[in-house]
């Protein structure tokens, strides 16, 4: 009961908030299939799927700079609104059209207008948060998320043969709801004084340019950079397990791969609070490291036993602990070290950087999966990951030395 416990105490809105994303996450059939989609219902090659998927993911860029200005100067419960309503209309019209290169448009759509919310998501969490609940509140909402996400991708998976306009059209009806929740029910987004010593780096700095911030907040950049590198390199899962097992064990591939994702989200509605609970007292730095030292040991268990189906699972709980570590950090780190009047904006800046970046890395593991097959491809990342590491590593010593209040 501790673990639940620990989450009282909260605004009401971060508990509407949280809801809104379960049942968004509960309706999140369509991405975690992409490759599938892409490889087994339209016919694509591994290279020509990473081009379709880096070039999503470059498009998508001003969408994201464009969500964190929106966020820092318009009303952020609004923004979540507007935008998931575009993305409802996108899932419908899928559902109910052929399957071709325009609802490739419109999943790219919708799945740019979840993106450019995000911000607002983030921002306005903190906004109605104190310092010393962030990271809770941010647990909540991830542990919110991914209890959506249980059943949907197993659920998928089943769909993807024959019933793939359903899962399109339970996407949309899952993220409609969210937002009448959210409408209806968020009435409250006062931005709360923070009086804690932690808040210290959060004066108001409205007017100032973001990249003014930056230069006297250089910690914020590399912290980025490591972050980007390990979202990079967490989306290869994404992009060749799938292709892996579609060629190893055919038509059930897309089950596995549903259940695995389904694992994932298991194990990150297991975990999330009891490392919530047993690691308040680990910087996000070092939580940071450990995400992504999980994260390569995860994929080095994928490649040594590719083939063996029960060691996938394993892999999996391996990978998805650092994938806990990773998310407990992000958000804390971020708040504690900007502006309130920037948030947005940070928020932007990074999935800018981390888009960017896996769509440059997509390409070139698609490149070398296509003439290297997927040994080649797995030891790129690993080697990738690798340095990542080493970055945050780095980090980890550099924080410490300018941010010494926040480790007192």
């Amino acid at each position: 009961m501790k673990l639940i416990s620990q989450y009282k105490g909260l605004r009401r809105e971060i508990y509407i908030l949280c809801f809104g994303r379960l049942v968004t996450a509960m309706g999140a059939m369509i991405w975690p299939m992409l490759t599938m989609i892409l490889s087994q219902k339209m016919g694509m090659s591994a290279k020509h799927i990473a081009w379709v998927m880096a070039l999503v993911g470059i498009l998508s860029l001003p969408a994201n700079l464009i969500g964190g200005k929106m966020a820092d100067h318009l009303n952020k419960k609004m923004n979540i609104v507007y935008l998931d309503i575009v993305s409802v209309i996108c899932y419908v019209v899928c559902a109910v059209i052929p399957l071709s290169g325009k609802s490739i448009v419109l999943m790219f759509i919708a799945a740019t207008c979840q993106s450019m919310e995000h911000p607002s998501y983030n921002a306005l969490t903190a906004d109605i948060t104190v310092t010393d609940d962030r990271e809770r509140a941010y647990s909540l909402q991830y542990l919110c998320t991914n209890l959506g996400f249980v059943m949907s991708p197993t659920i998928a998976g089943f769909l993807l043969r024959d019933y793939l306009w359903l899962a399109f059209l339970i996407s949309g009806a899952a993220i409609g709801c969210s937002v009448v929740l959210i409408f209806f029910m968020v009435k409250d987004i006062t931005p709360v004084m923070d009086t804690s010593q932690k808040a210290v780096y959060q004066a108001d700095r409205e007017g100032e340019g973001l990249w003014t911030v930056l230069k006297e907040n250089k910690m914020i950049v590399l912290y980025i950079l490591a972050v980007s590198g390990y979202y990079a390199t967490y989306q290869m899962y994404n992009y060749l397990l799938p292709l892996d097992l579609a060629r190893l064990h055919g038509d059930n591939g897309a089950v596995i791969f549903g259940s695995i994702t389904s694992v994932n989200c298991v194990v990150v509605v297991v975990f999330t609070p009891l490392f919530t609970r047993m690691f308040p007292w680990i910087s996000e730095t070092v939580k940071t490291l450990l995400g992504q030292v999980l994260l390569v040991a995860g994929f080095g268990i994928f490649l040594l036993f590719m083939g063996w189906i029960p060691v996938y699972y394993i892999a999996m709980i391996v990978l998805t602990w650092g994938e806990v570590f990773s998310m407990l950090a992000e958000s804390p780190y971020l708040t504690k070290r900007m502006p309130a009047s920037h948030r947005g904006r940070i928020n932007g800046l990074s999935e800018v950087l981390r888009t960017g970046l896996t769509s440059v890395y997509q390409l070139l593991i698609g490149y070398i999966y296509g003439i290297g097959a997927s040994f080649a491809a797995w030891m790129t990342v690993l080697a990738f990951g690798g340095v990542f590491v080493l970055l945050c590593v780095v980090l980890v010593v550099k924080d410490r030395k300018v941010y010494k209040n926040l480790y007192l």
